[in-house]
């Protein structure tokens, strides 16, 4: 447990310390509780674990603290859904709740990309660091780009 004024408790040390080393334009992959993290981070990313935590509440400790990217077109990205699941009429109404968490953030409404799968595992591969989560909601894989903060916000 984290116990600093103004940093959510959510927050373990081992991501605070990511979050502090990422730079503009590296990438946070919050990975669902299905998500190939230990494989995916066999190439190269660091894995954290926050087993038994959801992804909207770590999503809304992070942005507390992490900048998005303000000059890439997404600053946040989903994995698509596939062919067999839109058939079958599969419903995602975790992206709702990021897109809400995210606005707050300050982001456009359109701001969140999806990815198609395999390119979405590729995509991970290249990130910073994936958090392993708890988070049972299929598809709620959530990629986020981290940006910059502007001298004057600084103190």
């Amino acid at each position: 447990m984290v116990v600093l004024k103004g940093i959510p408790s959510i927050l373990s040390p081992e991501l605070l310390y990511a979050l502090a080393k990422m730079g503009h334009g590296d990438e946070l992959v919050l990975a669902d509780a299905n998500f190939p993290a230990s494989s995916i981070c066999s190439c190269g990313p660091k894995e954290i674990r926050a087993d038994g935590l959801g992804i909207p509440q770590l999503l809304e400790a992070i942005l507390k603290l992490l900048p998005l990217d303000t000059y890439a077109p997404y600053p946040a990205a989903v994995m698509r859904v596939v062919d067999s699941d839109v058939r079958r009429g599969l419903d995602v109404p975790v992206w709702g709740i990021y897109s809400h968490k995210l606005q707050e953030a300050g982001c456009q409404p359109a701001c969140l990309e999806t990815v198609e799968r395999f390119a979405f595992y590729e995509r991970a591969k290249k990130a910073y660091a994936v958090v392993a989560t708890g988070e049972t909601a299929l598809y709620g894989n959530l990629i986020l780009k981290k940006g910059v903060i502007p001298p004057e916000l600084l103190e």
